[in-house]
C-alpha cells in the first residue's frame, strides 16, 4: 500500500489552497464555526456552492460528462481536507452527493438534462425522503404508498427527520407500490415537488433549538410518472447505491482533527480553576491525547481506503467502520469541548443563526456559545446516516462471516 501523494497530487494540493485563500472569505468560515448543526444554513451554504460551481469544482463525485470534475479518488480526498482544515462549510449533500449520482447513474436522458444543471448550480434544492415513523434502521418496511393513475403516481403517507425540507424544492423519497411481493421488492424511487397543496412540511426542533429536520406528509400528492427514476420496485436498488455514496468515500478525519487543534490550543489558556491553565492538568491531555491518536488512526483507514479506490476497487465494508468511527470520535470531542469550557458551555441562545450582525453576544467566546448545541446535535451522529448498530451488522455479516 503506497499512501505518498504523486508529485502531481502535490501540485493539486497548491492548486486546491490557493483558490481557498482567494476564493473563501472569512464571513463564511465565521458562519460554520459558528453553526452548531449538523448542516449549515443556505445563505453560507448555497454561497459556497455557487463558488465552486463557478471554478466546476461543486460535484467530485459526479462523471465529467455530467458536470463532474474527473478527480481521481486521490484528488477528492486532498479537496474535501484541504476545505476542512481551510474551515470552508459543507454545502448541501443531499442533491450533490445523494440523488445527482442516482440520477446519473438510473436516470433517463431527459431526466439527466432536466434536473442534473439545476442541481449544479444550485437553482433546485433538495431533500430525502427515507425514514418514517417506524422505518429508520429497518427501512424496507417503510409505508409510504404510491398509487400509479394514469401518468402520474398519488402519494399518500409520511417521512420524518427531513433534512431542510423547509428549504426544498424536490424531494426524493422511496415509496411503495406494491404490497403483494417481498417488502424489499415493493419499493420505489420517486422525485417529487414540494410546492404543492398535497405536501405538508411540519418542523421539528432538536434538544439544541435547531431547525434543521421536519416531518413531511403526503396527502394526494402528486408526480409525474416521468419523475420516476429507474423501474417500478427498483427502489431498494437504488436506495443501496445513494447510501453507498452517503457513507462512503467521506473525509472525517481532518475535520475531526482540526476540532482537536482548536481544543488543545484553547486548553494552553483556559483556566482550570485550579493552578494554571487545562493544558496542565494531565487527565484532559490524556483524553485529548486518545482522542488525537483515535482520529489519526481513523484518517489511516481512510487513506488505506482511497488507495484501493485508486487502484479501481470497491470500498467494500470499510466504509461503515469509517461511519461509526468517525461519529463515535466527533461525540468524543464534543464532550472534551464541555469539559475543557465549564460553565461557559452551559450557554444555550435560542436565537438563529449565532453569526452576523443581528447575533447574541457570546458569554466567554464564541467556542463556548456553540459548545452545548454541538454536543446535543451530534448526539444524533451515531444514528442518521445508518445506526451504530446497523453498520455493526454490516460489519459483522460482510467481514466476521456472522
Amino acid at each position: 500500500m503506497d499512501m505518498d501523494f504523486s508529485p502531481d497530487d502535490l501540485a493539486f494540493r497548491d492548486e486546491v489552497r490557493a483558490f481557498l485563500k482567494d476564493k473563501l472569505p472569512e464571513r463564511l468560515k465565521e458562519g460554520a464555526r459558528r453553526t452548531p448543526g449538523v448542516f449549515v444554513e443556505p445563505d453560507i451554504g448555497m454561497e459556497w456552492h455557487r463558488t465552486l460551481a463557478e471554478q466546476g469544482w461543486v460535484a467530485p463525485l459526479w462523471p465529467k460528462e455530467y458536470g463532474g470534475t474527473g478527480w481521481t479518488p486521490t484528488q477528492k480526498f486532498i479537496f474535501e481536507k484541504e476545505c476542512a482544515l481551510a474551515g470552508a462549510p459543507g454545502i448541501s449533500i443531499l442533491g450533490l452527493r445523494l440523488v445527482g449520482p442516482v440520477i446519473c447513474e438510473f436516470g433517463t436522458p431527459e431526466q439527466k438534462e432536466r434536473f442534473l444543471p439545476r442541481i449544479l448550480s444550485g437553482e433546485d434544492y433538495w431533500c430525502q425522503g427515507y425514514s418514517e415513523p417506524g422505518s429508520g434502521s429497518d427501512l424496507a418496511s417503510l409505508k409510504t404508498s404510491a398509487r400509479l393513475e394514469g401518468d402520474k403516481y398519488v402519494v399518500n403517507g409520511s417521512k420524518i427527520w427531513t433534512t431542510h425540507a423547509h428549504h426544498a424544492d424536490w424531494i426524493f423519497a422511496l415509496v411503495r407500490t406494491d404490497n403483494t411481493v417481498k417488502k424489499q421488492q415493493g419499493i420505489t424511487f420517486l422525485l417529487l415537488p414540494m410546492d404543492q397543496p398535497g405536501v405538508e412540511v411540519t418542523p421539528i426542533h432538536s434538544m439544541s433549538g435547531d431547525h434543521e429536520v421536519n416531518q413531511v406528509f403526503f396527502t394526494d400528492a402528486e408526480t409525474s410518472v416521468d419523475n420516476r427514476i429507474g423501474e417500478e420496485g427498483q427502489g431498494w436498488t437504488i436506495a443501496k447505491f445513494l447510501l453507498e455514496n452517503e457513507r462512503g468515500g467521506s473525509c472525517f478525519a481532518p475535520r475531526l482533527l482540526q476540532s482537536i487543534d482548536r481544543l488543545e490550543n484553547l486548553a494552553k489558556t483556559q483556566p482550570s480553576g485550579v493552578n494554571g491553565a487545562v493544558a496542565h492538568d494531565p487527565r484532559f491531555r490524556d483524553k485529548l491525547a486518545r482522542a488525537r491518536l483515535e482520529a489519526e488512526a481513523l484518517e489511516v483507514t481512510e487513506l488505506r481506503i482511497l488507495s484501493e479506490l485508486a487502484k479501481g476497487r470497491a470500498p467494500g465494508p470499510q466504509t461503515s467502520l469509517v461511519k461509526m468511527l468517525g461519529s463515535n470520535i466527533g461525540q468524543q470531542v464534543d464532550t472534551l469541548r464541555l469539559e475543557l469550557l465549564g460553565y461557559d458551555a452551559l450557554q444555550l441562545p435560542p436565537e438563529r443563526p449565532l453569526y452576523g450582525n443581528a447575533a447574541p453576544e457570546p458569554i466567554g467566546s464564541e467556542i463556548a456559545q456553540t459548545a452545548m448545541g454541538r454536543y446535543l446535535n451530534n448526539r444524533a451522529a451515531t444514528i442518521f446516516g445508518g445506526s451504530d448498530e446497523v453498520q455493526k451488522n454490516i460489519i459483522a455479516k460482510t467481514v466476521l462471516g456472522l
